[in-house]
């Protein structure tokens, strides 16, 4: 099994996980903060691909509460394709709803103060996107 890469993207933070190498658990690894600055947020996500030699990679795609797609869903549409261009990997949209609600909820639930909260909320997030995912394909990784 291959190690799968989970993002959460966001203008100025982008949360991450990685799936153990059997397919089965996803782990938050952490949150890049990079306010804007591209190069930044790309060189970090190449050192973690060679890393954890990621093979494949799940992006939380937002689309707006009715299903439509808004600005959000855009900014990760161009960011897919500058990740495919950079890194030649395949990448899988995967509907991020609530993600970053469930991420606040399971916070709240730890404990987790306040100002530490904008630190963990984007990792969190990715955990989730990446594990609804696995646990959707379960069948599907086990047989390759």
């Amino acid at each position: 099994m291959e190690r799968i890469l989970g993002i959460d993207y966001g203008d100025v933070r982008t949360g991450i996980a990685v799936s153990d190498p059997f397919g089965f658990t996803a782990q938050g690894l952490e949150t890049i903060h990079y306010n804007g600055d591209e190069e930044k947020l790309l060189t970090r996500i190449a050192e973690l691909i060679k890393e954890y030699d990621i093979k494949l990679i799940v992006i939380g795609y937002p689309r707006n509460m009715n299903g439509s797609i808004g600005f959000r869903a855009n900014k990760t549409e161009e960011f897919i394709k500058v990740l495919i261009d950079n890194f030649g990997l395949n990448v899988v949209k995967w509907d991020e709803w609530l993600s970053t609600v469930s991420a606040h909820k399971d916070m709240i639930d730890m404990n987790i103060k306040r100002k530490n909260k904008k630190n963990l909320v984007d990792t969190i997030a990715a955990v989730h996107i990446l594990q609804s995912y696995l646990d959707a394909n379960k069948n599907k990784l086990s047989q390759d």
